[in-house]
Parts: C-alpha cells; structure tokens; sequence
C-alpha cells in the first residue's frame, strides 16, 4: 500500500500520526510524509533559511527515525495560500505515489496553513483521476481513501473518530520521532507555552521531559473515542490501550466500508476481543 500524509509544517504528521505511520512502515507499507510548508517562521530567535534548512534536517531525521520519507515543499511558512499552482502539485504527489491513502488537516483550524492545506488537498481529491488534468503524471485509476487528522475544534462541525489505531506498541518511535524535532519541541513550542525554562540542556533528561510534558495530550485520544476503539479492537483489547491515533473519513475520494477498512489498516485484529 501507498500513504501520504499532509501536513502544512514539519512536525504536524509526526504529532498527529506518526504512530500510524511507524505501524504501516513496520508492516512494509511505503509512506510519504509532506509538509507544505519549509516552516520557515516557527521560532522566536531564528528564521528563514537557516531555519527552513533546520527544520528540514529535523523532519528527514523524523522520518528516517520512523522508516518512512519525507518531503518539504519551498513555501513560507505563515503564506501558504490555496493556489492552482498548488492544487497541481499535491495532484502531482498523490499520482506519483499512486496512494492507496492521503490524509490531511480539517478545514476549520486555528492556523491558516492548516486551514489552506486541507482545502488544496481537497481540491486534488477528484481531480487526481482527470487524465487531462496535470497531464504529466497519469491519473491514477482508482480514487485514494482521504481522511482527516483528529482535532478539538467544534465549528463548524466537530471532529468525529471514524477509526481509532491503537499506536501504544510505537510510542517508543513517535517519542523518537518528537526528538527529532528539536526545534520545535524543545524551543519554539516551550517558548510559546511560556515554559522554556523548564526544558533540560542534558539529551536524556530533554527527552525525559517531552514524554512527561506531552503525555497527557498523547493520552486523551483514546479516552475520547473509546467506542471508535471498542469497533475496531473489541471491548477487552480497547479497555487497555492507552495511546490511540484517530482519523476522520474525507466525504471526498472513495468511500470504503469496514471491510476495506481493515484491509487498508492491516493492524486492526483480524477478530475483536
């Protein structure tokens, strides 16, 4: 299987699935993890290119880490617009890849650049399969799955968990993954938090910290959708995972049933519990 995962900064896949990501790795799936952006503006004391080649050794990093790729698109980080320009070059990524999955944000987010990426990927939904669209790379010939990150915001709809996947098993890559993202993680994030103070210099004691600072939001997936996980596990295996990623089905692209489903996400159980 082929997946692709938008998100409009290095570090947004790696947050919201890069435990998911890992499993299919693991599984020998091939993943492509893209950010539309080179994130040039996340930091409080430096910026443009030198942070854009910063952040874009962070997130190849990050992905070797998970045995995935990675790909960085040159546009500044803050600026990104739902552009034609753009439209034909995620099109041209999706056919590329020939992805079987393509995920993304949702529409209604704090941040413009989540906000532009959800709609451009969108956009591409349909038009990956026109011939005479981007003519350059053949149109693929089946429609990918497009689904969403999960998020907390409630308008104009709030998030619904179609799929729980239990990453508790990779946590261990995805806290590898986060590390690699010193940037971000260990700098601009504290700093906007108002909490760089507290971060250690020492590696080991840094990276002790971002597992205790991030647990409780890494937690709260799966308290959230305990039904989305019961569907997929069965009640005895959910009741014990406590790390969960989820995802909501794009109204655009195929729509797959429960039994595709499980053939995309070869580690759902083959029988609940």
């Amino acid at each position: 299987m082929n997946i692709v995962c938008f998100g409009a900064h290095p570090d947004d896949v790696e947050v919201h699935a890069g435990g998911t990501c890992a499993k299919w790795a693991q599984a020998g799936q091939r993943v492509l993890m893209v950010s539309m952006t080179n994130g040039d503006v996340g930091h409080h004391e430096m910026g443009g290119g030198p942070l854009a080649r910063r952040r874009t050794a962070e997130a190849h990093r990050a992905a070797e880490r998970a045995g995935v790729s990675g790909l960085l698109l040159d546009n500044h980080d803050g600026e990104l617009e739902p552009t034609l320009a753009l439209r034909k070059q995620v099109v041209e990524i999706i056919r590329e890849w020939e992805a079987d999955l393509v995920f993304t944000h949702r529409p209604n987010d704090y941040h413009p650049d989540h906000r532009y990426t959800s709609l451009v990927v969108q956009d591409a939904a349909f038009m990956v399969t026109v011939p005479h669209f981007c003519p350059r790379v053949p149109p693929l010939s089946k429609n990918p799955v497009f689904l969403f990150f999960m998020d907390s915001f409630r308008k104009r709809t709030p998030f619904r968990a179609d799929l729980a996947v239990d990453v508790t098993d990779v946590m261990d890559v995805k806290w590898d993954m986060l590390d690699a993202m010193e940037s971000q993680m260990y700098e601009w994030l504290p700093w906007l938090d108002q909490s760089l103070d507290s971060v250690p210099t020492d590696p080991a004691r840094r990276r002790e910290w971002l597992r205790k600072t991030w647990r409780p939001f890494f937690l709260e997936p799966a308290k959230f959708a305990r039904h989305a996980l019961e569907k997929w596990y069965g009640k005895k295996r959910a009741a014990k995972i406590r790390y969960a990623e989820l995802f909501e089905i794009c109204e655009y692209g195929h729509q797959p049933s429960d039994a595709e489903l499980k053939r995309l996400f070869p580690f759902f159980p083959k029988r609940r519990a």
